[in-house]
């Protein structure tokens, strides 16, 4: 800086002046009388001071008489902060300011720089507080319902009127995609997949070109997230204004990625209610099931003379596919009958429902028999799925001579265990039920006193333990060969207890059924 030192009196005045300013406007007036006060000294006909733009700080003050031209083309002068420009008076370049007055300059226009640094501070952080009561406010509303559809249209209203947006969408991921869940102020694309470009790239700040808001000039969207993972989009389109609509400042990114926040936990807390309530009302229609599945298995056994007889059944999951029965007939014979639907569940306990339902309704009319059995596979055949079939023994019993007449439908052999030691098979005589309209065989045993008949299903055989081992039917006859003196009751809940045992804790498998008929 060229000039000349100052005069103590010069500086005593530059200090008054300094203190009168400060007291009377602030560091922009003080900043303008410099100004003037340098023009008058160095002859200068009009000057400009630009305050560095730093911090979001710039400002421009003149003084004079700048002319047509403007100040680009002046000289000027660097100072801390800011820059200094000046039209020079009628001399070339007018008289050299003296170091005091640039030095008083710069140091008003420092002071004048941090009252704008400060107050734009302060705006911002009085902004910010008003940003997060506001999204305090918006959290509590939507965080106050549990209804799922109910809260995607209040996230959508609330997202579209924090950010001033004339339309906007929200998007639910669903599997590699994100599909629209709700819309508002006009229409938006379906589906767009998760890691598309589009998706990127607006995620990643590109707000001009639609991509999901069709006519839309400006679209600004932010992932909605849980714990990392993905579960959605909220988008928002052309920010209102007095001059119609605009792209969105970097600020409402972040006011929308904090609300996103809010509205991914509200979401979730949703999702889980609802799957809560869904698994409570499907534990109630299982139950309901399982219950009604119950009603179809006998509860009272015949009573006949000369025999013993005995059921029983567990499904693998609240309802099954087994099914068993001990009938009454006329002359005092035995009907018993095992069957065994392809699969678990719910369908399978439909299917066993369809066939007790049948079967008891053909029994009413039809003699035991081949012809019986085929009549059952037609209905099967009508009410069933095609890939549903179902394993049938059926087994009528004259406790008087012993004779056993049955038809196996593609089921389990039976086991005939004699009191001697001997095991003999009912070997199927035909293909499942609901599989094709054949012809079926039936065939004939004899019961000798204290002889064993035993109906099963596979879930008992094919029982296996962590090795993979079947428990089979070699160890079903072994069991109940060793157990011939036993009451029939004993002798289920022993094989109960073998196959829990077999199994060596492993979930079960399958249902498991069984009947036991003794002659004594």
């Amino acid at each position: 800086m060229g000039g000349s030192a100052p005069a103590a009196s010069e500086s005593a005045s530059w200090q008054a002046l300094l203190g009168l300013e400060r007291r009377r406007a602030g560091e922009q007036a003080i900043v303008r009388a410099l100004l003037e006060r340098l023009c008058e000294r160095a002859g200068w006909r009009a000057a400009e001071l630009e305050l560095a733009d730093d911090e979001g700080s710039g400002a421009r003050l003149q003084v004079g008489s700048a002319g047509t031209g403007g100040a680009a083309g002046w000289p000027s002068l660097a100072l801390p902060g800011a820059t200094l420009r000046y039209r020079p008076g009628e001399s070339a370049d007018g008289a050299s300011p003296a170091d005091g007055d640039l030095v008083a300059l710069a140091a008003a226009a420092h002071a004048w720089r941090l009252r704008l640094v400060l107050e734009r501070q302060r705006f911002a952080i009085n902004y910010r507080g008003v940003e997060l009561e506001a999204l305090y406010d918006v959290g509590l509303a939507i965080a106050s319902t549990l209804d799922f559809e109910q809260l995607c249209e209040e996230i959508l209203l609330r997202a579209v009127s924090l950010l001033d947006a004339r339309r906007g969408a929200l998007y639910l991921e669903r599997g590699d995609a994100y599909r629209l869940g709700k819309t508002l102020g006009g229409s938006a694309r379906e589906q767009i997949a998760r890691d598309a470009e589009e998706v990127r790239r607006l995620v990643g700040g590109r707000q001009e070109g639609a991509c999901l808001l069709p006519g839309a000039s400006y679209e600004l969207a932010v992932p909605i997230e849980v714990d990392g993972r993905p579960r959605g989009l909220l988008v928002v389109g052309d920010k209102e204004s007095r001059h119609g609509v605009g792209p969105f400042p970097d600020t409402d990114r972040r006011t929308l990625g904090l609300f996103a926040n809010q509205a991914a936990i509200a979401l979730e807390n949703a999702r889980l209610h609802r799957d809560a309530l869904e698994k409570e009302r499907l534990e109630r229609d299982m139950q309901l099931a399982a219950e009604i599945q119950r009603r179809l298995l006998p509860t009272v056994y015949p009573q006949v003379a000369g025999l013993e007889l005995v059921g029983w059944s567990r499904p693998a999951r609240h309802v099954g596919g087994d099914y068993y029965n001990l009938l009454a007939r006329p002359e005092g014979r035995v009907v018993a009958v095992v069957a065994d639907v392809a699969g678990k569940g719910m369908p399978a306990a439909l299917m066993v429902s369809t066939a007790h339902s049948a079967l008891n309704l053909l029994l009413d009319r039809s003699a035991v028999g081949p012809d019986l059995v085929a009549r059952l596979n037609r209905h099967i055949l009508e009410a069933s799925a095609p890939n549903k079939f179902i394993t049938l023994l059926l087994a009528e019993l004259d406790p008087a001579n012993g004779d056993v007449h049955y038809v196996n439908a593609g089921h389990n052999p039976g086991l005939v265990l004699r009191a001697g030691g001997g095991v003999e098979e009912l070997p199927p005589g035909g293909l499942p039920l609901g599989m094709f309209g054949g012809e079926y065989r039936d065939a004939r045993a004899r019961l000798d006193p204290g002889d064993l008949l035993c109906l099963y299903s596979d879930g008992i055989t094919e029982c296996a333990d962590r090795r993979g081992e079947e428990f089979g039917p070699e160890r079903l006859a072994d069991l109940l060969r060793r157990g011939a003196g036993k009451p029939i009751g004993e002798l289920v809940r022993e094989v109960d207890g073998a196959t829990l045992e077999f199994a060596e804790g492993s979930d079960q498998a399958d249902d498991q059924t069984l009947v036991l008929l003794r002659r004594s």
